[in-house]
């Protein structure tokens, strides 16, 4: 059997109408995907700031952008009026700077929303008092192979969706991110949280969170770097996220996929930025069907057209445009479902300081 109609979509919706972007941070994100990512789609960059103003203006030279700003006063100042605030800066300083938009401002917000529940919800309440049109970059969303799996999906090719695994065994070089060293939070928060967003994006909200998130011993600096965290929907549904980032011992067996099985079939889709980061190895999507006679079930491929990084960048950016230009009436991660991410979070985080059951080995049943 094979996948019957149109090709199988891996790109999101372009804008009508493209506005001017205005970067406020200019760190390994941005250079990496932000700006590879709006260059390859067309979408203009009218100015970027940062509080290192060489590495802002390393990243003018290399993207061709005319104004490097040296302050965010004159970031804003100097903004074309229908411009969208690209805000990639670490979560604690967002509340601070969303604060400073002009009311009524587009802004897209880099994740997480905040450093915490609580952080999420002053975010939330900010952007609706100074009616900020706000959506956080969860891009993993717009991945050439997640659109492409569910697109396999909503074609019923794998009947009914009731099991999502997420695994990532991996050695990542932490120290690229030296924000992250000292802070309480930082495996699921910063990591995991694409995960869990993904999650919901298919099933919804969870009735329930278990999780334990961990040290490692050889990255003492950091909080965590490995998560264990189940997502309860009943007894029919199950959504597993399991990472390890401490894999130091080659490639032969780390891991890194999104795994989704149903009553008909079943998709894989191996994320290889993950894999030797941050060069990363080739991605891969197979896909699954079990056909009338229940013969030997067979996988094939599916042919990729761009990667996470830099092409799932585009996702996001061009939905906002779209919302806010009024081409259209959803925006997937508009700030108030990120807000609900976000308490899936805050409950894993609560489930790891709870703990568990201990076992009853001394007394009978």
């Amino acid at each position: 059997m094979s996948v019957q109609g149109p090709p199988l979509n891996q790109t999101p919706h372009a804008p009508r109408r493209v506005r001017p972007i205005v970067s406020i941070g200019a760190g390994g994100i941005v250079k990496d995907a932000h700006l590879p990512a709006y260059k390859s789609a067309g979408f203009p960059v009218a100015s970027i700031f940062d509080v290192d103003v060489e590495k802002a203006t390393a990243l003018a030279d290399s993207f061709g952008i005319s104004r490097v700003c040296v302050s965010l006063d004159e970031s804003i100042e100097t903004a074309p009026d229908d411009a969208v605030f690209d805000v990639a800066i670490p979560a604690s300083h967002v509340l601070g700077t969303l604060e400073r938009l002009p009311e009524g401002a587009v802004v897209l917000i880099q994740k997480p929303l905040g450093e915490d529940l609580a952080g999420a919800w002053r975010i939330r309440e900010l952007c609706n008092e100074r009616g900020l049109v706000a959506s956080v970059n969860f891009q993993l969303r717009y991945a050439p192979y997640i659109l492409a799996a569910r697109d396999l999906i909503e074609r019923g090719v794998i009947g009914e969706l009731h099991d999502v695994e997420v695994r990532v065994t991996v050695y990542m070089p932490w120290q690229l991110w030296t924000f992250l060293e000292g802070i309480p939070r930082v495996e699921i928060l910063y990591h995991s949280v694409h995960y869990v967003d993904l999650i919901r994006s298919f099933f919804g909200d969870p009735e329930r969170v278990y999780a334990r998130t961990l040290k490692h011993p050889k990255v003492p600096n950091l909080a965590s770097t490995r998560s264990n965290i189940i997502l309860d929907y009943g007894d029919q549904q199950r959504a597993n996220i399991t990472t390890n980032h401490g894999h130091a011992f080659g490639s032969a067996h780390q891991e890194s996929y999104v795994k989704w099985e149903g009553t008909r079939g079943a998709i894989k889709a191996r994320l290889g930025l993950l894999m030797n980061y941050p060069k990363g190895v080739p991605d891969r999507l197979e896909y699954c069907e079990l056909d009338a006679d229940h013969a030997v079930p067979e996988w094939k491929s599916v042919k990729l057209h761009g990667s996470w990084y830099p092409d799932a960048f585009v996702g996001p950016m061009s939905d906002l445009m779209r919302f806010a230009n009024g081409e259209t009436d959803t925006l997937p991660t508009r700030v108030d479902d990120a807000l609900r991410t976000m308490a899936v979070v805050e409950a894993a985080y609560a489930s790891s300081e709870t703990g568990g059951v201990t076992p009853r080995w001394e007394q009978g049943p």
